[in-house]
Order: C-alpha cells, then structure tokens, then sequence
C-alpha cells in the first residue's frame, strides 16, 4: 500500500441509506471539481473493477441468498480490489476521488444493520484498505419515508431489506457521523436538489482549499 503522506490527490465518499441522493451530488459534484480545472475520477462501491464488478452483480442480485458473514466478505473483498487497483493509484497521481461507499457503508450496513461485530469489521476494514482513508465523507440524511419514496419498485437485495433494517443502518450511520465530526459531514438531503448541493459545493470548496 501507498503511504498516506506521500498521496498528491484526495478522496471524498459519498454516503447514506438507500435513496438519500448521494449518487446525484456525487454527479455534481464531479461536474463542479471538473469546472474548477481538478482532475476528478468518481467510482462505486462495490465495483469499478472487473472482479469487484462481479462481486457487485451477487450481492445485489436479489435472487442470492448469502449469509451475513459472508455478505461482509465479500464487500471487503471488493474494496481491497477498488483500493489497490483504482483508488491508490489515481489519488498517487494526484486525482480527485469521489466514491459512492466505503467502508462506512459498511460498518453502517452490515455492522448496524445485520449487527455483526463492529470490531471485527474495523479490522477487516484495515486489512482492505492498508493506510488509505477519506479525506472527506458527505453523509446524506433522508428520513426512511423520504427515501422509500425515492426508491420506487424496482428494488435490489439490499433496498429490499426491512424497514427496521434500514432505521438501523440510519442510526449507524448517524453514530458514524457523531464520533468523527471532522471527517463526516452531515446533510439535510429532504432539501431540493439545488439547495442540497449548496451545502455539497462548501464543503468541497473548503476542502480542495487545502490541496
């Protein structure tokens, strides 16, 4: 793994339940640092390499039937896979990451959500990524009415989860949010869009500053 002090670029996760609207500020946001003249590259979690493509096409399909355990291998997998051929090198290059999910999704998901241990998916969370951390995570906070009401019918295996596991993995992600406060920025996303991403663009602004 690269060292962190060495890295020229930065990464910025995206992060929040099922139809939050993470995915369309991570498209603004990419257009944004792109007009500013930054090189930007977005990725997804789980994904963005062929193998973690794959990985990605089994956990969601909702016709896979995985167990817990091995559900959180499989994410760590794909992110090991992300880090090392994706992500690490981009951010060496001196890039702009904007990823939607990581590690946090998972602590929130099948941590809060399946109530695996959490100091168990912290250590395989170290052994996926080595050193590599987010500079900056944009939480997107919904309701779980507003986000059900998003989402539509067409639902994935996660998105079709139970409601009491989707309020779990709200509050996980909020917990998240309340223990790293200077990494973990909290929006109010049952805003309009344009209104969201005011908050997106000034803490963008504020962080790309310091490059």
């Amino acid at each position: 793994m690269s060292n962190r002090k060495q890295s020229k670029g930065l990464l910025v996760t995206f992060e929040g339940i099922d139809g939050c609207g993470k995915s369309t500020h991570l498209k603004l946001s990419r257009e944004y640092l792109t007009s500013l003249g930054l090189k930007v590259v977005s990725l997804r979690e789980p994904g963005s390499t062929p193998v973690a493509e794959k990985i990605r096409r089994i956990l969601l399909d909702k016709c896979s039937s995985i167990s817990d355990t091995a559900e959180l291998l499989l994410y760590e997998a794909a992110r090991a896979e992300i880090v090392g051929h994706e992500i690490e090198p981009l951010m060496a290059s001196g890039h702009i990451v904007l990823c939607d999910r990581f590690y946090d999704s998972t602590t929130a998901y099948q941590g809060y959500g399946r109530g695996l241990d959490l100091r168990v998916i912290r250590k395989l969370h170290r052994l996926a990524v080595g050193e590599c951390r987010p500079n900056l995570t944009l939480l997107f906070d919904v309701t779980l009415r507003v986000a059900a009401s998003r989402l539509g019918q067409s639902r994935d295996r996660l998105e079709s989860q139970p409601m009491a596991f989707h309020r779990r993995v709200r509050k996980g992600f909020l917990e998240i949010a309340a223990r790293e406060s200077r990494r973990v920025k909290v929006i109010d996303a049952s805003r309009p869009v344009e209104v969201v991403f005011e908050d997106v663009r000034r803490y963008l602004k504020r962080r790309v500053a310091k490059l």
